[in-house]
């Protein structure tokens, strides 16, 4: 098997002082953060993006611990403002394991390979000092030693970028995010997984309920999109790649533009922490047809089952008080067809679901670009980028 096993990395990084990771997953990171859960004396904390988890650990730097962020390289958008103006200000050195996805040598999504080959490029812009993850455990300690040996002269971060296949697989003994869950289900504490719907059963409801010719239904990025595909590819589906977080963006900006349809933006736990204060944008500015409906297992359920720390938060509450004119949570059959139809808008429902997904869900077949051509063919939307790149 190739790559080198987690605890050759964190075994020597925990004896150089890295004790505080803070990321969002990757199923490249999989391992790291499995066995970080796992250790009693080091710390993870699962930010809600990038540019926080850049802070926190920062901030953990400021006291004096040696920190690291984690995250895959889409995200490096994400945590360019306080890598730029906190850490570079500030001289607050943090090691950084950035995944490459959209490798120019591997095959991937296509919503990784521009940053797949701007990556190494934007570190440099940054003025981070970089280098390849090390992909033989004898070269661990002194990659290591340098990284830290820079910072200490600096105080400016150093990233390793990690390849597919870096580090080999490593099982979770313990509960994902144990440390996260005391708190969990603060609105149904006795609700078992087993009495909750699957992300498909909701799904389903929402294709059943919205009419092809009238409503634009958004699958987010992730397990959401790819199950909306798998139930009926229709042409008034979008399915989100990449931007994660930003689905109830775009459909507020869809429905602004097109206000006389339907828009059902289909969300994520995960995603929906990542840009939270969108919740704020929609109520100020959605209309009566908007429908925000989050489906949330609390876990990154794509990227491997890493915890969110959706439990501890009141969805429901935080989207009435930004301004939602209608409010529920997901109570069983007919709860859907009721929210779609309600006449008050926007709206939001929060729906716990359980985790899980079918080990053959397919991919959607037709390309980002190509999802994007049918539904502006489908709704008349004509503009001279309707074709470009489809």
């Amino acid at each position: 098997m190739s790559g080198i096993s987690a605890e050759s990395f964190l075994e020597p990084a925990r004896k150089l002082g890295f004790r505080f990771w803070a990321g969002v997953p990757c199923s490249y990171l999989k391992p790291f953060i499995n066995y970080i859960i796992d250790a009693k004396d080091l710390v993870y904390i699962s930010s809600a993006n990038e540019g926080d988890a850049v802070a926190t650990a920062s901030g953990a730097a400021l006291a004096g611990q040696r920190a690291v962020v984690m995250m895959q390289n889409s995200g490096l958008g994400n945590a360019v403002s306080p890598l730029s103006s906190l850490n570079w200000v500030f001289r607050l050195p943090v090691l950084l394991i950035v995944t490459l996805r959209g490798d120019p040598e591997e095959s991937d999504e296509p919503q990784h390979e521009l940053m797949g080959q701007i990556t190494s490029g934007l570190l440099d812009m940054l003025d981070i000092a970089w280098s390849w993850f090390p992909t033989r455990e004898a070269d661990v300690s002194g990659a290591l030693i340098r990284a830290t040996s820079h910072m200490d002269r600096t105080g400016l971060p150093f990233a390793f970028i990690m390849r597919k296949g870096a580090v080999r697989p490593h099982a979770l003994r313990s509960h994902p995010g144990a440390s996260q869950r005391a708190a969990l289900d603060l609105e149904n504490a006795a609700q078992a997984d087993a009495a909750r719907p699957s992300r498909r059963d909701v799904l389903e409801q929402v294709v059943a309920h919205t009419r092809v010719q009238d409503s634009i239904v958004i699958g987010s990025t992730g397990f959401n999109g790819r199950e909306l595909f798998a139930i009926d590819d229709r042409p008034n589906h979008l399915y989100m790649v990449g931007s994660m977080g930003c689905a109830a963006s775009l459909g507020l900006g869809l429905s602004l533009a097109r206000p006389e349809l339907h828009t059902v933006v289909c969300d994520g736990d995960g995603a929906a922490l990542m840009r939270m204060g969108n919740l704020a944008t929609v109520g100020a500015y959605a209309g009566q047809r908007f429908r925000h409906l989050l489906l949330d297992n609390g876990t990154h359920e794509s990227t491997g089952g890493q915890a969110t720390v959706s439990g501890n938060v009141r969805f429901t509450l935080a989207a009435q008080a930004c301004g939602y004119g209608h409010t529920e949570r997901y109570v069983g059959n007919g709860s859907i067809a009721r929210f779609l139809g309600a006449a008050a808008g926007p709206g939001f429902m929060h729906i716990q679901t359980r985790p899980g997904v079918a080990s053959d869900l397919p991919r959607p077949t037709l390309s980002p670009a190509g999802v994007k051509r049918r539904l502006m063919e489908h709704f008349g939307f004509n503009c001279a980028w309707r074709n470009a790149g489809a």
